[in-house]
């Protein structure tokens, strides 16, 4: 049995039996009716598929990008974390050819805050700490797709004094006249993170961008 297909088969199978009707109307409503749910909490979810992913054969990164392409397809969200579990999970086969051959596609098809920023977390910042995948950023940077913008905003959170800072300070420079919520606050949570290790580069920059978004300045702020 292929990697693909054990994965599939059994995600598809344990996922529905763990269902919540009420769940998954409170979910579905929380989300803005961005995809349906079956009304699964995160540490059920994780918990069930944790030993799923334990027993599957060691995968190639092609195969990992065809297996989320094909989770990411179903109807029910929990199926795009899912694959957002996978990825983390197997982060380490994970090719230097994987963001442009796939990071794309599930961070463009169906998206919102919530897979954009889980495949942030444990597919983009990962992989651009590992490779040298600055010109994607750039090229996603100056896309015309917010969640690429978000995505390329947000890809050194957590990275603390080891943060390009310069880089940093560019991509939300290129997007302070944008009042986009979901580029603001990418903007205002990165800004948020310098804070922690330089409030003077952050104090700076809200100065010298008085228009910036009072969502980016609020988040920025937030632990003044």
């Amino acid at each position: 049995m292929s990697f693909q297909s054990y994965i599939l088969g059994e995600v598809t199978t344990i996922l529905p039996t763990l269902k919540n009707r009420t769940y998954a109307s409170d979910m579905q409503r929380y989300m803005k009716d961005i995809a349906p749910f079956l009304g699964i909490r995160t540490p059920i979810r994780r918990e069930a598929l944790k030993s799923i992913y334990k027993k599957a054969p060691e995968p190639t990164s092609e195969q990992l990008g065809k297996t989320a392409r094909s989770l990411w397809k179903m109807d029910e969200r929990e199926y795009q974390y899912a694959a957002c579990d996978l990825l983390s999970t197997f982060k380490t086969h994970l090719n230097k050819d994987f963001l442009i051959k796939h990071g794309e596609y599930l961070l463009t098809y169906k998206p919102w805050w919530d897979t954009v920023d889980s495949l942030g977390n444990a597919v983009v910042s990962p992989l651009t700490v590992r490779f040298n995948l600055l010109p994607l950023m750039n090229k996603w940077n100056k896309s015309d797709d917010i969640w690429l913008v978000r995505a390329a905003i947000q890809h050194q959170r957590g990275r603390k004094t080891e943060t390009d800072i310069s880089l940093l300070l560019r991509y939300c420079h290129d997007h302070a006249d944008d009042h986009t919520f979901w580029v603001a606050k990418a903007i205002g949570w990165a800004l948020r993170d310098l804070a922690y290790f330089d409030r003077p580069s952050v104090t700076k920059f809200l100065k010298e961008h008085p228009g910036l978004d009072r969502v980016a300045v609020r988040e920025a702020l937030k632990h003044a």
